[in-house]
């Protein structure tokens, strides 16, 4: 369950600069206090100071215990009493907005720590947690392997400890949330087994190795002894209930993406944009094969896949088209940076993420390496099982995904975070913002005419889209209690158009995710910015210059980049 300050640590980040511009004193006093914030924030969250680059607390490991959590909400009162007393009125308009982003920020955190609280309820928060703890170490060469080692191990040493407050602090958890981290432990404790080995292979250190064997077996042991007490003395007793209810939601979306539409207004615009959508298919599905269903046109188009080891090859081969396609059509400027390297999904993340993007941290100097993750068939699984997996990965669909996570979304976005001015907006991003860009892209790319006009592709457009307005549904109605784990898997599939087993992971998902609606949210109010921004411009419109000047912005929700392109407060839907 990700909130604003996760995203702002975890992803989509680049190295802060000295300020290029002169700074008044009251936005100098400001920034000093975003300063102390971090430095309050980074010591209790050390994987994510790992994560953004400061090394410093590589050795750490968070405090898991109802104390530790007692701890960070005390200094989140702290520091947000702090923001609220600034006097935004001596600020500038940009410093104001950047004020404003990082108390709602707080406030959000406030909210899952207090009133959603995972750390009571998910199980998975903990082993997918400590698990990431390790695995931000590994991924990235920012220090030779002995030393990073040496973390690792100082980490592993604490997982135990971090398995036991688990036991303390879980309180009748929902029986999905446990289902979902008993199907991700055996991947877990796997990763310690193979992938951290494996990723210290070149340390030949023999006292180092021997510390090494010792602390991974014992996480390996403690990995196996928390599966036990999850199978056998939580599930049989997990009754408790995964959803939010409209008041945190309403609040989750007035935090995380400074939307304070009500909820059943976001139905109605999300019904209405599923229905464009379904319409849209229709149309194109009959110029494809006017004899078939949408139905039976999509399932001939999902029998066209890559076979499961050529998958990463196919999404390699998109790339340099995508680059060439952007730079004949003057879509945006692409700063300069190294492409990502293809890499899976790693094991805490598959049960949940077919595809992602992972960026460097903020501070990391070392080692600017961005993994486009994709999550590729399990060797274990049954042939059918593989085969209804790839189906979601045809070749329909191959280029939006590419699309969506590097060329020109994610991966773009974040190669323009060092040409902001803002510490905030190189640090800070909101899901509405990132999802809705990279989402908006992949309809963007096909209006500009990538693919010629393939229907074919623009079927998987649509596929994708309708995932998203199924998505946005689904999260709101499975949260405020109108649609059960069953209806929400078959909305998926009767309204969504989508394959049983991606229903399955989708609505798995939601149940932890509650704001996945952030995708369609976020590319309709861009469509919206983006239709404003021509009306003002008039003839002197471009789409580069609207795509570049959002980039500009940083991941700031659209209520702020509306006010700023547009000078106003207009509703941002």
């Amino acid at each position: 369950m990700r909130t604003a300050l996760a995203i702002i640590i975890g992803a989509l980040l680049l190295i802060s600069g000295p300020e290029a511009r002169p700074v008044d004193s009251n936005a100098a006093n400001f920034n000093a206090l975003v300063d102390k914030f971090f430095d309050f924030y980074f010591p209790l969250h050390p994987s994510a100071a790992t994560a953004a680059g400061f090394h410093q607390f590589d050795a750490k490991l968070e405090d898991y215990t109802a104390a530790g959590n007692e701890q960070v909400t005390r200094g989140l009162k702290d520091y947000l009493t702090k923001f609220e007393s600034v006097d935004r009125t001596k600020l500038s308009p940009d410093t104001a907005a950047d004020l404003d982003w990082v108390i709602v920020s707080i406030r959000g955190e406030l909210l899952e720590l207090e009133d959603i609280q995972p750390w009571r309820k998910d199980p998975d928060t903990y082993s997918g947690g400590v698990t990431n703890s390790i695995f931000v170490i590994m991924k990235r060469n920012f220090a030779p392997p002995e030393e990073r080692l040496r973390s690792v191990i100082a980490r592993e040493s604490q997982i135990p400890k971090a398995l036991e407050a688990a036991q303390q602090n879980l309180q009748i958890p929902p029986k999905i949330y446990v289902e979902i981290a008993l199907e991700q432990l055996p991947d877990e404790a796997d990763f310690y087994r193979k992938d951290v080995p494996e990723a210290f292979s070149a340390v030949k250190d023999p006292k180092l190795l021997s510390e090494f064997k010792a602390s991974n077996q014992a996480v390996i042991e403690a990995f196996e002894k928390y599966e036990k007490f999850l199978q056998e003395s939580v599930l049989p007793k997990a009754s408790g209930d995964f959803r939010i209810g409209a008041e945190n939601y309403r609040k989750k979306l007035l935090y995380d993406e400074m939307v304070d539409i009500p909820l059943d207004r976001l139905l109605e615009i999300g019904y209405a944009d599923l229905h464009r959508n379904q319409q849209a298919m229709k149309e194109v599905a009959a110029k494809i094969d006017p004899k078939l269903s949408v139905q039976e046109v999509l399932a001939q188009i999902q029998k066209n896949h890559p076979a499961p080891d050529h998958l990463m090859q196919s999404f390699r081969d998109t790339f340099q088209g995508l680059r060439t396609f952007i730079a004949e059509k003057k879509i945006i400027t692409i700063p300069a940076g190294p492409p990502p390297t293809l890499e899976d999904t790693p094991p805490f993340m598959r049960a949940t993420t077919s595809a992602s993007m992972d960026t460097p941290g903020a501070y990391e100097t070392r080692s600017r390496e961005a993994f486009f993750n994709v999550t590729t068939p399990d060797p274990k699984w049954a042939a059918g099982r593989t085969e209804g997996w790839m189906q979601s990965f045809n070749n329909s669909m191959i280029p939006g995904t590419a699309i969506h996570e590097v060329y020109p979304g994610h991966y773009v976005q974040f190669l323009w975070i060092s040409h902001l001015h803002s510490k905030i907006r190189k640090l800070f991003f909101c899901g509405s913002n990132a999802e809705g860009w990279a989402h908006y892209s992949e309809q963007m790319m096909l209006d500009e005419g990538y693919g010629n006009g393939n229907p074919v592709l623009r079927m998987g457009q649509l596929e994708d889209a309708l995932l998203r307005n199924a998505r946005f549904i689904v999260g709101i109605q499975m949260h405020t209690g109108n649609m059960t784990l069953d209806q929400a898997k078959d909305f998926f599939i009767k309204e969504g158009y989508q394959l049983a087993s991606v229903a399955d992971i989708e609505t798995k998902r939601g149940t932890s995710d509650p704001t996945y609606l952030v995708y369609t949210l976020g590319k309709l109010q861009i469509l919206k910015l983006r239709e404003d921004y021509r009306k003002k411009q008039g003839k002197d419109f471009t789409l580069l210059d609207f795509h570049d000047k959002f980039m500009q912005q940083g991941g700031v929700p659209l209520k702020i980049v509306r006010k700023d392109m547009l000078g106003d407060d207009s509703p941002t839907l």
